[in-house]
């Protein structure tokens, strides 16, 4: 019996959603009084697997070679699958990214276990892991237990505070995995542009929505121009990305990505529900709208009831000057 959480690797890095779950595992684990492992699935993990141990694992368990270099569902389900029988894994963690998501649900579908996707909160009741999932725009917050052997759970980016890193621990298992019979291929990798900052991660945002329509073009690239002078990621709302202004990597909300930075600027963007969902735990907000009766504002620590064409400009230029920049 232990506690099994999944590592996200981006370009060889660990994802720092793998922290959080991490901290919140060796509360779960701790509570039901059994081990905590790791899972490090990738292509010359050593340095990761040297990072994850400083978070605290028991044991650290590791898929590596050139068949996990590039994601691929069946073959990273196959070194899941692989680790929970070594581990004896009666829980087993993922981030709600979009692949831990995907993999939690294929892992749980071909176990015949229960998945509680983009949990906010877990907790354990009668020796069983629970969780909490916010659900109708965040307007219902649902309890979900489980009756399966195995229980899984993807856990929303940004729930649980990072835990900080200490001295190295937990014994490193290599897992042996046959993959030979995986017809998937990776037969090429488009890099993102790099220049842009990861929503996700980002200390700052500036997002765009509706209020840009009159000069989509032209109101998103005063939002860029604010964020790049403050060294921010670009969002937008749904309505924003529905109506072909901007890309939906970009879309920040319930169907989007969920973020918590430090500042969230929202230009041009009304506030509905599903939007604040995505970024309502944001430290500080500062809302610019016309319509000073937005629902934004409600949210807002601060508020510019005015035109985000004339307020952006402003605020770019104010912030050169006092950023030297």
């Amino acid at each position: 019996m232990s506690i099994l959480v999944w590592i996200e690797l981006f370009d060889g890095k660990a994802s720092h959603n793998g922290w959080e779950v991490m901290g919140k595992g060796r509360e779960v684990a701790d509570a039901l009084g059994t081990e905590l492992a790791a899972l490090v699935i990738g292509d010359g993990v050593g340095d990761v697997v040297a990072e994850v141990q400083g978070y605290g694992p028991d044991k650290v368990f590791v898929a590596d070679g050139a068949d996990f270099g590039a994601y691929r569902v069946a073959a990273y389900s196959a070194a899941t699958k692989a680790a929970i029988a070594a581990a004896g894994a009666t829980v087993v963690l993922t981030s709600a990214s979009i692949r831990g998501r995907e993999l939690s649900a294929v892992v749980a579908s071909d176990m015949d276990a229960g998945l509680a996707p983009d949990v906010i909160d877990l907790g354990v009741a009668e020796g069983k892991l629970t969780g909490i999932r916010s659900i109708f725009s965040g307007n219902i917050l649902a309890d979900v237990s489980f009756t399966s052997g195995v229980q899984f759970a993807s856990v929303r980016p940004r729930s649980f505070p990072t835990p900080d890193a200490g001295a190295a621990s937990g014994e490193v298992v290599a897992l042996s995995v046959d993959v030979s019979g995986v017809g998937e291929q990776v037969l090429e990798v488009r890099a993102a542009d790099s220049s842009e900052v990861s929503l996700t991660d980002a200390n700052i945002i500036v997002s765009g929505g509706r209020g840009v329509q009159k000069d989509p073009e032209a109101g998103f690239e005063l939002v860029a121009d604010l964020a790049d002078v403050l060294g921010a990621a670009v969002g937008a709302s749904r309505a924003a990305v529905d109506a072909g202004f901007i890309p939906y990597k970009h879309q920040v909300g319930q169907t989007g990505k969920t973020v918590k930075p430090d500042l969230y600027i929202a230009a041009g963007i009304s506030g509905a529900i599903q939007h604040l969902a995505g970024m309502g735990n944001s430290k500080i907000i500062v809302a610019i709208n016309k319509d000073g009766e937005a629902p934004i504002f409600e949210k807002a620590n601060y508020g510019i009831v005015d035109d985000l064409f004339t307020v952006l400009p402003a605020l770019t230029e104010e912030f050169k000057k006092r950023l030297g920049k």
